[in-house]
């Protein structure tokens, strides 16, 4: 009988229980060699390529596509070839199991898997440790830098993280013309062809269809004895537009979608927040009134936070609830909310207290670039001090923002408006932008946080 070998989903090295199936590169029956690629998996922060632990033929896959596998599972099986030199068993190969972190802190792990801007993926360590195996692949902890180029399956040379994106945007990576060095497929090529059109997936001749064809059409009869199954209708508004109809019968419809990647990991991070800090929200609105000129309102707000950081250190910290201690922090890195199709990503603007208007505004747009094309590091969206969520550029005065721990505070910037302020003498208008400050009660009074927000209020009313 042949000797099969079950491979479990290893820890990914970001200390979450699961990862979600993107692609596997093989098929059952198929041979494949030790540490080629297998599949690509995402999880909260990267889609990174899963190599395989031996050489031989691959016997059954445990998920498809859009399938979570828990850390820990099985997640394929093999049958090794006992010709071919395989990795001794007490060898360090990356696959070992080691103990679960914490979900949701920005210091659980020191060791990371991320995607390089140049396509390929970067394994960084800080600091050496204990468990070897919290990464897949056959690497061993240290002080170096591993680079892993692109793999290059069914003749197309690309990095997970550049299939994912293929896969989401439904674009033939084989028909993509690849702009990167030695032939490899980037970003910025899958971006271009779903814009052009040039390589849709399956693509067929498109067919005009008049926009008053839908009106002719039909509605499909109910049969007779189910009418808990009566079809939507079709009408069209006075407008002549189609609008839909359905009988008073027919309850809202709608299929249960699992939960994955980015918003998997905010749903448990947003839960653990809400069991374990004690929030306390202030309000209050900065008078603009006497800026001059067009200033960087961005840019104005990260300064204002360093500034009150400055001023009351006390929310520029990290509260440990369990043991009841507090870091405070001498350098300001401040988390940005950014809000994707995926989910929220919170990458953190470092060292903002020593960076001037240019160079926050050229941190946040590197930041968001790597944000909306997945290649941001894993260790940029953790380990801020404090948070800032900028929900105003879209609507909203005033929120709670939700502090994650072991940050201490975040503040929520609303959207501008033009006020009635009663001065000496008469009213004016004046443009005023509302703030809101969510602080974690355990670790700062109600006085403090008070201060904190006086002195962003002070910073922003600074003519420039």
């Amino acid at each position: 009988m042949a000797d099969i070998k079950t491979f479990y989903l290893p820890d990914l090295g970001e200390g979450l229980p699961d990862a979600t199936v993107v692609e596997w590169h093989v098929k059952v029956g198929d041979s494949i060699k030790l540490d080629a690629p297998l599949c690509a998996m995402e999880t909260a922060k990267a889609v990174v390529d899963v190599p395989s632990p031996y050489t031989g033929k691959v016997t059954k896959l445990h998920g498809a596509p859009g399938d979570i596998i828990e850390t820990g599972a099985a997640l394929a099986d093999f049958e090794p070839d006992p010709n071919a030199k395989q990795r001794a068993e007490a060898e360090s190969t990356g696959h070992h199991h080691g103990p679960k972190k914490s979900v949701g802190s920005p210091v659980a792990d020191d060791r990371k898997v991320v995607a390089s801007d140049e396509g390929g993926e970067v394994e960084e360590t800080t600091a050496a440790r204990e468990d070897e195996g919290t990464v897949v692949g056959a690497m061993v902890s240290g002080s170096h830098v591993h680079v892993e180029q692109a793999a290059s399956i069914g003749g197309v040379r690309a990095v997970p993280a550049v299939r994912a994106l293929a896969k989401k945007l439904k674009v033939d990576l084989a028909r993509v013309r690849p702009s990167g060095a030695d032939g490899v497929v980037t970003m910025k090529d899958v971006k271009d062809a779903a814009a052009n059109g040039s390589a849709a997936l399956g693509a067929a001749p498109a067919r005009a269809v008049p926009a008053s064809a839908g009106r002719h059409l039909a509605p499909e009869l109910p049969q007779p004895g189910h009418a808990s199954q009566e079809p939507t209708r079709t009408a069209t508004s006075l407008a002549g537009k189609p609008v839909r109809t359905a009988p008073p019968s027919q309850q809202a419809g709608g299929q249960p979608e699992q939960l994955k990647g980015v918003r998997r990991n905010m749903a448990r991070v947003m839960a653990d927040a809400h069991a374990q800090v004690v929030p306390t929200t202030l309000v209050d609105d900065a008078d603009l009134h006497a800026w001059i000129g067009k200033q960087d309102i961005t840019a104005r707000l990260i300064r204002a936070i360093v500034f009150a950081c400055k001023t009351v250190p006390a929310l520029n910290a990290w509260f440990d609830g369990k043991n009841l201690s507090r870091t405070l922090h001498p350098h300001v890195d401040i988390g940005i909310a950014v809000d994707t199709d995926d989910g929220l990503f919170v990458p953190a603007l470092r060292n903002a207290d020593v960076l001037d208007t240019a160079g926050v505004r050229a941190a946040i747009k590197r930041l968001r670039t790597q944000v909306e094309d997945r290649s941001i590091p894993a260790s940029e969206l953790s380990g801020y001090t404090i948070s800032l969520s900028n929900f105003g550029m879209f609507a909203g005065r005033y929120a709670t923002p939700v502090v994650v721990p072991p940050t201490v505070a975040i503040v929520g910037a609303g959207k501008l408006s033009h006020d009635v302020v009663a001065v000496i003498g008469g009213i004016e208008v004046h443009r005023r932008m509302p703030l809101s400050l969510t602080f974690d009660h355990r670790a700062a009074t109600g006085g403090e946080a008070a201060r904190f927000l006086k002195a962003m209020l002070d910073d922003l009313a600074l003519p420039n």
